[in-house]
């Protein structure tokens, strides 16, 4: 009888510690029978104030089952497409004339922006922050260079460049991604509309079109304060657009370091075609705040949708509706950001093709990338 007693005591001493930890799991949204809704949303701000509160303060949660989010994972379910839309809306928003002159000028102080390049150089005359970011400049104030057979697109810092090897491409210093990943799959050279590739086992074997040409590289990082807009950046024709709908993680190089394949997670927008050296193709990346990207002369292209199928894309062909495809004139008008953002070059060329750059250095539009 006595250790009858003594067992119900053990029992009821041991459901006793069991129930506050049973409570605490059901509380955190650690059980299995929740929703993964609802599961994200109990447990993410918990996730932001285990990084946050200094000495491990939360650390003794994990004893009941709770496990924080990695950093990239918690930065990745952060809504990062809404919060460009809706900051796209704020932009639009027309400011009164009394209150643009402090707003622009606090703008221009934080990113180093050159006024003095802008068409319009008063601050008055811009209704909105969109007007202002998508600001036009001089009609000289980038030269474009002839004597190089590619010229940079847009203002901005050089992340990388060079000769594309093992179909990877480098976004930033030792982080790369998959070409095939980044580019979709491939178009016909049907659709391109140039001559047949020779045979090739690898996809970067099969975008070369011409025995003895290598695929380069060269991406570039728009920063806030750089001119929004891109130029073609030389003479070719676009074939094809491909829209890749996608998140909207920012493309800062210290993110791009941090976040593998990045450039393949975003939204982006790739054009392919061909110059006179084979395939060619400029890729225009969003980022956060940058939900917007507009191409001129494509006005069925409509970015940062609502909703959208994850690793979905989109295919609009320019052969099909234009025989010809659409001609670019090197440094003519080409598109636009609504913020800054990230532009890719991969292009085929000849083997003494040669860059004449620096990784990291600031570029302007209009100054030679490289040339043969």
């Amino acid at each position: 009888m006595c250790q009858s007693n003594t067992l119900q005591g053990h029992l009821h001493t041991g459901k006793w510690l069991q129930f506050p930890q049973l409570a605490l799991r059901r509380r955190l949204g650690q059980l299995s029978c929740m929703s993964r809704p609802a599961l994200k949303l109990r447990s993410w701000p918990l996730n932001i104030l285990y990084y946050l509160l200094p000495f491990g303060a939360l650390k003794p949660l994990t004893r009941v089952g709770w496990r924080p989010m990695s950093r990239v994972a918690l930065y990745k379910s952060v809504p990062t497409r809404l919060l460009s839309r809706a900051w796209g809306r704020l932009n639009q928003v027309e400011l009164p004339t009394w209150l643009r002159k402090p707003v622009y000028s606090l703008y221009i102080w934080t990113f180093g922006v050159n006024m003095k390049e802008a068409a319009v150089e008063d601050l008055h005359h811009y209704r909105n922050l969109s007007e202002f970011f998508r600001r036009k400049l001089k009609p000289q104030a980038r030269p474009v260079c002839c004597l190089h057979s590619v010229i940079s697109p847009s203002d901005g810092k050089i992340l990388n460049f060079g000769q594309i090897k093992n179909c990877e491409v480098e976004q930033v210093k030792g982080v790369t991604y998959s070409l095939e990943s980044f580019l979709g799959p491939r178009i016909s050279t049907e659709e391109l509309h140039f001559g047949q590739a020779p045979p090739g086992n690898s996809f970067q074997q099969q975008l070369v079109t011409k025995e003895g040409n290598e695929l380069y590289h060269c991406v570039i990082y728009l920063a806030p304060g750089d001119y929004h807009c891109f130029h073609s950046p030389t003479d070719w024709r676009v074939s094809h657009r491909r829209h890749f709908p996608g998140s909207l993680m920012s493309v800062n190089p210290g993110v791009a370091r941090w976040i593998k394949e990045l450039f393949c997670h975003n939204e982006r927008v790739v054009l392919t075609g061909d110059w006179k050296h084979g395939f060619f193709s400029l890729t225009a990346v969003g980022a956060t705040n940058v939900g917007s990207i507009r191409i001129y002369f494509d006005q069925d292209l409509h970015t940062n949708n609502p909703r959208y199928s994850k690793g979905s894309y989109n295919d609009f062909s320019f052969i099909s509706n234009n025989k010809k495809g659409i001609p670019m004139r090197k440094g003519e008008h080409l598109g636009e950001f609504n913020l800054g953002s990230t532009i890719v070059l991969i292009f085929e060329a000849p083997k003494d093709f040669k860059f004449h750059l620096k990784t990291g250095q600031k570029i302007r539009f209009g100054e030679a990338l490289g040339s043969l």
